[in-house]
């Protein structure tokens, strides 16, 4: 899915935020409202391609928040890329853990939540020390199996199902089950989601497995099944390659205990 013109997928950039930001609307300094820098623009070039050993690597530089975002919507399908840490880091996260983040059912328009950044979506996090863990973007939810873990939930396989997600009362934040990131080496991510379903695995161990996807438009709760696919612009250089997709016919029958 990676060539050198990033054919396959649009940009998307908002703003250079600043320490402090707590979600309202960027302003200047004269209070007036700041406009995203929008579409398919690439300004700093924050995205590019560049060749290591004859590979094509796509380099986030990370200083605006953003994405790159699939032209296609993708449903019932494996995907596999492989991921690696830059050694930059920007504000608002210069003294935060590194950050990124595939989203996946990406439906509607760019910045929609918190960050005024991203489509509505599920968010298989990207993040030092948190690979695999999930966030809700804008109204989305799932149901996880998971145990709460100070003020969070944690996924556990062995736990009952908690509804976690925008509007359900548990927070929008479900913690991976297994650190199982390899610091400052190339990380394998896979994603295998299949009608409601979604597997989240980092270097072959399942972290998170996802239920009965779905979203909120007023009082209408919907399935979310289907989508875009983004990778997260978001305060850290960071590398992806090795990206892959094919369409599955079920979620494997090893991992039927997962849900």
């Amino acid at each position: 899915m990676l060539d050198k013109d990033l054919s396959k997928w649009n940009i998307y950039q908002s703003f250079r935020f600043t320490e402090g930001y707590k979600g309202a609307a960027p302003k200047d300094a004269q209070g007036n409202l700041i406009k995203p820098i929008g579409y398919n623009v690439n300004q700093d070039h924050v995205f590019s391609v560049i060749m290591e050993n004859g590979e094509p690597v796509l380099k986030i530089y990370g200083d605006i928040y953003g994405c790159i975002f699939t032209k296609q919507e993708f449903e019932n399908y494996d995907l596999k890329l492989r991921v690696k840490w830059g050694d930059k880091k920007f504000a608002p996260r210069l003294n935060d853990v590194k950050d990124s983040g595939l989203l996946y059912h990406s439906i509607g328009e760019n910045g929609v939540e918190y960050w005024r950044t991203w489509m509505l979506s599920q968010e298989f996090q990207i993040t030092e020390d948190g690979m695999g863990d999930y966030w809700s973007q804008a109204t989305s939810m799932a149901d996880i199996k998971a145990a709460k873990s100070g003020k969070d939930f944690k996924f556990d396989k062995n736990a009952a199902k908690v509804s976690i997600g925008a509007g359900t009362g548990n927070g929008i934040f479900c913690q991976s089950g297994t650190n199982m990131e390899r610091k400052g080496d190339w990380n394998d991510i896979e994603l295998i989601t299949y009608g409601d379903k979604s597997l989240q695995i980092v270097n072959g161990q399942v972290v998170m497995a996802l239920s009965n996807n779905r979203y909120k438009v007023g009082n209408e709760v919907k399935s979310l099944t289907k989508g875009k696919i983004q990778l997260q612009s978001e305060a850290a250089e960071v590398y992806y390659k090795d990206i892959k997709i094919k369409q599955i016919s079920g979620i494997p029958a090893e991992y039927a205990s997962y849900f």
